[in-house]
């Protein structure tokens, strides 16, 4: 059984979530054809977005359901994007948040607006999410993404903080990367919006190892006994594991259940749980393993360090989503749910002590669990 912990601020109240009408924007295939429930915030002069695969040479497969939306930016300044109503709306001063797949096709064939000739429409474009009380309005500019460079679906965490007003409708757009030096050919492909859920709001931006606050130790050096560290115990035979045991080193002869490996080569940015696109090659260890393993269950743990001192709450929130985050890239790929729990730990756990960089960087981490095998 797995336990998720729920933050304090919203206990005894009702969860709110709002739901998008046909969040994995499914339909006929068809080029200039805008999915039902979602409305065309492109120009006017402008043909509509795609429902894809099919049209301009796109042939990816959807990551759910059997469509998805493709949208571009073009070398006249005009760019795709789709809004809908919301069941319920956004409020001022609340935090949501809600994921979708996205991805880039490394081949969209269409006419150049600027030179009439075929062009192809595979420049890396960013997402941008406005709040506003009307379709297709900019009231306020909600998120933005970094430029989506992957050309393999990735789950990505949208975060929502309305500050200016309370906003019924949103807007989701492919813009050009920032600054624009000159407008470009280029497409995102979205898939599988989840459902908005109100979420507990985290500092804004927390402190980093470099910045944060003093931690409350004497310049004595710290005596090796008095610093409460708990390694890694193999639960049958209740010796300490190795520190350097790592998902890249599993093997099917040698793992036991109850043994943890740290999951190296998995980035997130500072207070952030969204995984970096460079976190391939370290997930993909793990994902062969279980693949390959179809009778191996495993627990994600989340560890963070203590530069959020002195409040744990957001450090257990992070570290929960960031092992969810690890969890949903593994379903996403095929492997079966009740295969991969998840819990975040926070800083309750720490490898190496707290009190130096180093020690930090080393306690902000993600483990693996055995939590079963042999069915």
């Amino acid at each position: 059984m797995c336990v998720f912990a729920i933050p304090v601020s919203l206990l005894g109240q009702k969860e709110l979530t709002i739901s998008f009408v046909n969040p994995s924007f499914e339909g006929i295939p068809k080029a200039g054809e805008t999915p039902n429930g979602w409305y065309d915030c492109g120009k006017s002069e402008e043909t509509p977005p795609d429902i894809q695969p099919g049209a301009f040479a796109v042939t990816k497969p959807p990551s759910q359901g059997n469509t998805y939306l493709g949208l571009v930016v073009r070398d006249n300044e005009t760019n795709e994007g789709v809004g809908q109503r919301l069941s319920k709306p956004l409020e001022k001063d609340q935090c949501y948040e809600f994921t979708m797949d996205i991805c880039r096709s490394e081949l969209y064939l269409s006419t150049s607006k600027l030179t009439g000739q075929e062009a192809n429409y595979a420049t890396p474009a960013k997402i941008r999410i406005y709040g506003g009380n009307g379709y297709c309005s900019k009231a306020e500019l909600l998120y933005e993404t970094a430029v989506v460079t992957n050309t393999r679906w990735l789950s990505h965490t949208f975060r929502l903080h309305p500050k200016s007003g309370n906003y019924s409708y949103i807007l989701i757009e492919a813009y050009y990367k920032t600054p624009v030096l000159f407008p470009y050919n280029g497409n995102i492909l979205l898939d599988n919006a989840s459902p908005i859920k109100q979420i507990v709001c985290g500092p804004e931006k927390m402190p980093d190892a470099k910045t944060s606050p003093p931690i409350a130790v004497t310049t004595k050096t710290v005596p090796k006994e008095k610093v409460k560290t708990q390694p890694q115990v193999d639960t049958q035979s209740k010796r300490p594991v190795p520190a350097k045991t790592t998902v890249a080193t599993m093997e099917r002869k040698t793992v036991k259940k109850g043994r943890s490996y740290r999951l190296d080569k998995v980035y997130f940015d500072t207070n952030k749980y969204d995984i970096k696109e460079a976190s391939e090659e370290g997930l993909d260890e793990l994902f062969q393993f279980l693949r390959n393993n179809p009778d191996v269950t495993v627990e994600i743990g989340g560890h963070t360090n203590n530069v959020m001192w002195p409040d744990s709450s957001f450090a257990n929130q992070l570290s929960t989503n960031r092992a969810k985050a690890v969890a949903n890239w593994l379903i996403s790929k095929g492997i079966a749910a009740d295969r991969v729990l998840y819990k975040g730990y926070g800083w309750t756990k720490p490898i190496e002590p707290n009190i130096t960089e180093d020690g930090r960087r080393k306690n902000q981490r993600v483990e693996i669990t055995i939590l079963n095998m042999n069915g």
